[in-house]
């Protein structure tokens, strides 16, 4: 499913109008006329058109991520999959006032980058990773790694954003980004691995044993590889379950 397939983020349109649209066959912008619904809600389709086309061309993620209700984000995923930035933090621990990131690790065209404290996880390269992106995509990323970022980092992330723990809730999946992985199938090199082993594992790094640093990096990109899989999946089941077949 597309944005283009959309009419919700318009004023005045919600489920029900939208799925009668689509009932009626108007089931993309290029479909819709005025007449398709009443005189004022009409217009107001006719000009979040008119202003997303070019917002789309542009590759405007953020107009969307704006327009869209919160609940329905998952479908920018598929107009800006390719352009998208997949990202996972470690850190010592859970409040982002007192505990540090220890990795960043993002996953884009198909390459993974780690980003290490002490060495150059910094704020530019933090920046430029982002900048590089029209879409970011995390796991409960927008209660925890965005705003742990921002405090460790002094940044301001403003870059449009799936965060897909709200995306999989609304296909009854719960819990950690783990037990969903291991309910939709996807494996890992090393299930054993926790969070709480990635905080025991930098520790021993700051204390010089050898592999520790290796097999936390291992752990935080497989998260963010990951996160490719599952957004490619929860996307699609969603859109098999809301979009009407053509």
């Amino acid at each position: 499913m597309r944005v283009e397939n959309s009419f919700i983020p318009v004023r005045g349109v919600g489920e029900s109008t939208e799925r009668r649209l689509w009932d009626d066959g108007v089931t993309h912008w290029d479909d819709f006329h005025p007449s398709a619904v009443g005189a004022k809600t009409g217009e107001n389709i006719e000009t979040f058109i008119d202003e997303a086309r070019p917002r789309l061309d542009a590759g405007d993620a953020a107009f969307f991520d704006d327009a869209f209700p919160s609940g329905e984000r998952w479908r920018l995923y598929e107009n800006f999959r390719d352009s998208a930035c997949f990202f996972d933090i470690e850190t010592t621990g859970l409040d982002h006032d007192r505990n540090d990131v220890t990795t960043v690790s993002f996953h884009r065209d198909g390459e993974t980058t780690t980003l290490v404290q002490g060495d150059d996880l910094t704020p530019g390269n933090v920046r430029a990773e982002f900048d590089a992106a029209d879409l970011l995509v995390t796991f409960n990323g927008k209660r925890f790694d965005v705003p742990f970022l921002e405090a460790a980092l002094d940044l301001d992330v403003d870059t449009a954003h799936l965060d897909l723990m709200y995306t999989c809730k609304k296909l009854g999946l719960s819990g950690g980004l783990k037990p969903i992985e291991q309910e939709i199938g996807i494996e890992r090199d090393r299930p054993d691995i926790s969070g709480r082993d990635a905080v025991r594992l930098w520790k021993e790094h700051e204390r010089g044993e050898d592999g520790s640093l290796e097999t936390l990096i291992s752990y935080n990109r497989e998260d963010a590889v990951n996160l490719r899989t599952l957004a490619d999946e929860a996307t699609e089941r969603l859109d098999r379950r809301t979009f009407p077949r053509r």
